[in-house]
């Protein structure tokens, strides 16, 4: 495809054997077949981000790359109801670069499959000007969805994540176009 939108997959859990790798490398095995899309990796695990949110080297390359991104889909587990504090900090060391532009999320979990932590994700996705896609990508209970080659039948995780991808294609290329012309005000 030319000119394809650019995805960055943000991958929540920084917690020592974390299963978020599992669930990102099945998520991003469907978005990097996607032509519709660059895709790219932003491990927290992996990316210095700033406590107290100063201006350093490497949060002004952390805020470039997410200015460069024309979506997003954040990759989280569900912790005591919530979501991870890392994303909060990740999301909070930009500002700007955030807006007008669409995210989607794909979570995991327990019973409640990581749902719980995407609807308070949303609130703070609302508040810096982003828009959520309303397909979401979960699985209860993870750990049993997956098989050892990282592999899952649950069809509808897999059919949510092509929706969700269809979703995030149009409200992509709709949001870089409107950017271009008309820059989004604040």
């Amino acid at each position: 495809m030319e000119n394809p939108l650019r995805l960055e997959v943000l991958v929540a859990s920084v917690r020592p054997e974390r299963f978020a790798p599992v669930v990102a490398d099945w998520f991003l095995r469907a978005a990097l077949a996607d032509e519709r899309f660059d895709t790219r990796v932003i491990d927290l695990l992996d990316t210095p981000l700033p406590v107290d949110l100063s201006v350093t080297p490497e949060s002004r390359a952390y805020c470039e790359r997410i200015s460069a991104a024309d979506a997003f889909v954040v990759v989280t587990s569900e912790y005591n109801h919530g979501y991870p504090a890392s994303i909060k900090t990740a999301l909070d060391t930009a500002k700007r670069e955030w807006r007008a532009k669409p995210i989607g999320f794909v979570s995991y979990g327990g019973l409640s499959g990581g749902l719980r932590a995407v609807e308070q994700l949303r609130q703070v996705v609302a508040e810096i000007h982003m828009v959520s896609i309303r397909e979401t990508v979960s699985f209860h209970e993870a750990k049993r969805k997956f098989d050892d080659a990282g592999d899952t039948a649950d069809g509808a995780a897999i059919d949510a994540a092509g929706r969700m991808l269809t979703q995030l294609a149009w409200w992509g290329r709709t949001l870089r176009a409107a950017r271009a012309t008309d820059p989004y005000p604040g």
